[in-house]
């Protein structure tokens, strides 16, 4: 299992932007934390995610 924003999913084996695109996120408007380090969106279709880790992803909102 995989905690993903606080919740354990079953995503082990998944790239990050599988991840990202199940999760109906857009990887431009993101910011993806794994295991405590920040992943580069160039990275996000290159790193498999492992069961055990842990995923924070943050969404950005424009306003004004």
């Amino acid at each position: 299992m995989v905690r993903i924003n606080g919740k354990e999913e079953a995503a082990a084996g998944k790239t990050i932007a599988g991840v990202l695109r199940e999760k109906g996120y857009q990887a431009e408007r993101v910011a993806v934390e794994r295991n405590g380090n920040i992943v580069p969106k160039a990275a996000f279709g290159d790193v498999c995610v492992e069961d055990g880790d842990v995923l924070e992803i943050v969404g950005f909102v424009g306003g004004g």
